[in-house]
């Protein structure tokens, strides 16, 4: 764990420990030494549980520390086919078990005609997940329908619509930007109105100050509100 400094203080970067990695690689290590004579199948089909497991653990500020691993790993894997063909030239060997899938040429992947290669996943794949921490002082039930609606798209106060369209728009007006206060009265818009086809789906759905509302219903031509 870390901290970097910023203009608003010191903020707290969580990283999987040293330790950690190490006993992660040393089981990843492990497998790939004990498969020496198996199919690359059946080493991808062994490995990719144990890369997702652990990834999905470890879903914090982790990006250097997945692509460490994933360098480890591939000089691994490296050492590993070059021991299964020894008297071949790295691009032989580089071209038998490293495939090019999408914008990425070096993917350790079976090589199948006419069929979906299997493919080892790496650990920098994984989403990188942020945690917002919780306001000290703050309670699902002190009232705060705009905090809390916009952080888990829920209130036992809110409609279970209003309180999803907060989240989806991370408490802000679509219409001015500017994020709703407690006091602000709110008001549900049809994106294209159901007079002009609109239909009653959250894709279509927003929520605006009530001028907002105002604003945009006499721009679009529509004189309903739906609330």
């Amino acid at each position: 764990m870390g901290k970097y400094h910023s203009k608003q203080g010191f903020k707290t970067i969580i990283t999987p420990s040293k330790e950690k990695q190490k006993i992660h690689y040393d089981r990843v290590a492990s497998i790939i030494d004990d498969h020496k004579a198996a199919p690359q199948m059946a080493l991808i089909s062994r490995l990719n549980p144990v890369i997702t497991g652990w990834s999905n653990y470890s879903t914090v500020v982790s990006k250097v520390a997945y692509s460490d691993l994933d360098n480890l790993m591939y000089l691994k894997l490296r050492a590993w086919s070059k021991h299964r063909h020894p008297k071949k030239y790295w691009g032989w060997v580089s071209n038998k078990y490293w495939q090019t899938i999408g914008d990425n040429n070096w993917v350790f992947a079976t090589k199948q005609e006419g069929k979906n290669p299997m493919r080892l996943r790496s650990h920098a794949e994984t989403p990188i997940v942020r945690y917002v921490k919780v306001r000290s002082e703050a309670s699902p039930y002190d009232g705060n329908l705009i905090y809390w609606s916009s952080r888990m798209g829920r209130h036992p106060n809110a409609t279970r619509r209003v309180a999803t369209l907060l989240k989806l728009q991370k408490g802000k007006c679509t219409h001015c930007g500017m994020h709703f206060r407690e006091e602000d009265v709110l008001e549900i818009d049809h994106i294209t109105p159901k007079s002009l086809g609109g239909k009653d789906e959250y894709k279509n759905l927003q929520i605006l100050h009530r001028h907002c509302h105002d604003e945009k219903t006499t721009g679009d031509g529509s004189a309903v509100k739906y609330t």
